[in-house]
């Protein structure tokens, strides 16, 4: 039997976490998806935010699912409105990068030295005049 899997992951905001938001909704969430046919559900809480995977048994269950008010009010209500709600087919979160890190620059005592601009060998002198006297003459 073929499960067909969706994650949705919801990151931590700037004026609350996404574990209050797991709080305040996980059991509509839950409900909606066993009431469409949810197979397995899983809830993962991390240090950035909470993941919740959901797999039904066919692909046509999942936009049925997503399109239901309770669970368009849910994904509404995260913490970060803009950037803290992603939803994609397949299980994720965890799963670690696809391609290596790139190294970083070394530092300390093997890090390249600034370059440093050469001071100009042209200097220019001002020319200066005399103060004036008291009575305003100029000598």
């Amino acid at each position: 039997m073929s499960l067909y899997w969706w994650t949705i992951e919801v990151i931590d905001g700037p004026h609350s976490s996404a574990s209050r938001w797991r709080d305040a909704h996980q059991e509509t969430v839950v409900s909606a998806a066993v009431s469409f046919g949810a197979r397995e559900w899983h809830w993962q809480t991390f240090g950035w935010g909470v993941l919740f995977e959901v797999a039904f048994d066919s692909e046509e269950t999942w936009p049925e699912f997503r399109a239901l008010p309770a669970v368009r009010a849910a994904l509404d209500a995260v913490p970060d409105p803009v950037n803290g709600l992603l939803i994609y087919p397949g299980r994720g979160g965890s799963a670690g990068r696809v391609q290596p890190r790139r190294p970083r620059p070394t530092a300390g005592a093997g890090a390249v030295p600034l370059p440093r601009e050469e001071p100009p060998s042209r200097v220019t002198l001002a020319t200066a005049e005399p103060a004036p006297t008291a009575a305003g003459v100029t000598v």
